[in-house]
């Protein structure tokens, strides 16, 4: 006789009844985020819309209020802007689930972003789904760990829910209520400008290029294989920026870039 899983529950399979049963937007997200924890135990699951010309939007979480206030609150603020997961979603070649660490910038986990964000939020795994649902935006489901890993078996169910879990997703979308409005394509606009002429009075073009993927957590040797120049080209291209902007380490950049975030 093979042994029970959490698909034979009557708890999964009520809180199937209750998504499939659900008809509006915020109702399908919720009871979306519902199932998946049930299905896999874990710190707080996430329903987050990324936009190419918004500020991102929370569906629905699980998360407790200490937690929301940094994970989401503090995040959505603009530092949203360097998190490899919100890059990827935008991208136009994307998975439809992932693990998180596999996906992450070499140097991600050294990165100033990681240690002000990510680290404070005690994060050990973290699985996420993406479904593109309109050229502007995409949805993703974030599902954390701050105690352990995700084993193999509990990787392997959020696998076979997939195919629900996308299906839902795509039913949040088509019953979703309103677009992005322009307070938050504003809020947008404006961070996203800050970011892509963080600089531009004092550093080159190509100075500015590199500022941007330090800041998002790549090393030296992935700098230039993604501008296709040499190492020592980038080093000193480095110390350059560094020297124009007054800052002597990756703290300080990170820094300085929070801090004109700030004022936007």
């Amino acid at each position: 006789m093979r042994s029970q899983t959490v698909f034979d529950s009557s708890e999964w399979h009520a809180a199937v009844a209750d998504l499939v049963g659900a008809s509006d937007s915020k109702s399908i997200a919720e009871r979306l985020v519902a199932l998946i924890c049930i299905t896999v135990p874990n710190d707080g699951a996430s329903l987050l819309a990324f936009h190419k010309d918004a500020s991102p939007d929370v569906l629905a979480h699980s998360l407790p209020p200490v937690t929301r206030r940094h994970f989401l609150d503090r995040y959505l603020a603009g530092p949203y802007l360097l998190d490899p997961l919100y890059q990827m979603a935008l991208s136009d070649d994307k998975p439809t689930m992932c693990r998180f660490r596999d996906t992450q910038p070499d140097r991600f986990r050294s990165s100033e972003f990681y240690r002000q964000y990510v680290e404070r939020t005690h994060l050990v795994d973290e699985l996420d789904f993406l479904l593109e649902v309109s050229p502007a935006s995409t949805l993703v489901i974030v599902v954390g760990r701050t105690k352990n890993r995700y084993s193999q078996s509990e990787r392997n169910r959020l696998c076979i829910i997939e195919p629900i879990v996308l299906a839902a997703m795509q039913r949040v979308w088509a019953e979703r209520e309103h677009v992005p409005d322009e307070r938050h394509r504003d809020i947008h606009q404006r961070l996203t400008e800050c970011y892509e002429h963080f600089g531009d009075d004092v550093l080159t073009q190509r100075e500015r290029e590199i500022t941007q993927l330090l800041l998002r957590g790549h090393s030296t040797k992935s700098v230039a294989r993604r501008l296709d120049i040499a190492p020592g080209t980038v080093m000193v291209h480095k110390r350059n920026l560094f020297s124009k902007l007054g800052v002597t380490s990756q703290l300080e950049l990170f820094s300085r870039f929070i801090e004109e975030l700030s004022k936007t």
